[in-house]
């Protein structure tokens, strides 16, 4: 059987041991909420730039056509010959 004194302790050893395991468990917690977040925007941030890229893409495509129409619309310009003299 154990002392009184020692008794106290064991139970001040237990006590101390329980709060430290669920402080333990609160930062593992945080730990994971903190990485999901992470994650959820990191994903954002993909998704994003994948738009960008594509309206890039895009706006490139149309602009080679635009280009591609002005020259086919405007006439050739007519080389002038040296008159002879």
């Amino acid at each position: 059987m154990l002392r009184p004194t020692e008794a106290k302790a064991e139970e001040a050893r237990k006590k101390a041991r329980d709060l430290f395991q669920r402080d333990r468990a609160k930062d593992a917690e945080t730990v994971k909420e903190r990485e999901r977040a992470f994650d959820a925007q990191s994903q954002k941030t993909a998704k994003l730039k994948a738009l960008r890229l594509a309206r890039d893409a895009a706006d490139e495509i149309v602009a080679a056509q635009t280009k591609a129409a002005a020259t086919a619309a405007k006439p050739a310009a007519k080389k002038k010959t040296p008159k002879p003299r």
